[in-house]
């Protein structure tokens, strides 16, 4: 359950500003049909944490433990420092493919930003730290549903109010005790 919740909180925070949830923005004003924006959403995180997860799995069957142990802090505490750096959001990343329709453009469009992303990675590092990996993923899905559903739901008015410099300091905090917590050995 740990390795559920931990995904979970980390996700939702460090997804707070970042250009998929820009992109969620961009896409519930361009298209202004929730339901398949959110389906699509879930859809591609899915799909593109299910991936992660795995390759998180699969490092940690190559390394011992104690090696794991400072790929893992050392990971964590970089994680720390790149929520320290807000994301660039490039409007053309938007699509410009309506034949796919709602849905298969906002797959596309979200799977393909997610590639290499804060929460992409995220989710290797923590599949790999609780060999765990169908309570990451499902973490780290919900974790990107509860903070790009109320964009896709609300939008302007919640990126407006949410303070975002102050949850990207929160998530790189979160990140740096993680990766403090794993070069100690605590929780091993």
């Amino acid at each position: 359950m740990e390795s559920f919740l931990v995904s979970t909180g980390i996700v939702t925070l460090a997804e707070m500003g970042d250009k998929t949830q820009l992109l969620s923005l961009v896409l519930a004003a361009r298209f202004r049909k929730p339901w398949p924006i959110i389906a699509g959403i879930l859809v591609a995180t899915l799909a593109n944490h299910a991936l992660a997860g795995a390759a998180g799995t699969w490092v940690t069957s190559l390394l011992g433990p104690d090696v794991l142990r400072w790929v893992l802090g050392g990971s964590f505490l970089a994680m720390a420092a790149w929520m320290l750096i807000p994301d660039k959001f490039d409007e053309g990343d938007a699509g410009q493919a309506p034949r796919l329709g709602v849905f298969g453009t906002t797959l596309i469009a979200f799977f393909l930003a997610e590639m290499g992303d804060k929460t992409q990675i995220a989710t290797v590092m923590l599949a790999a730290q609780y060999n765990a990996w169908a309570a990451v993923v499902a973490g780290t899905t919900l974790g990107m549903l509860l903070a790009n559903a109320p964009v896709v739901w609300f939008g302007d008015a919640v990126t407006r109010r949410v303070p975002i410099r102050v949850v990207h300091v929160v998530s790189a905090v979160i990140f740096a005790v993680l990766g403090t917590a794993a070069l100690a050995g605590w929780g091993s």
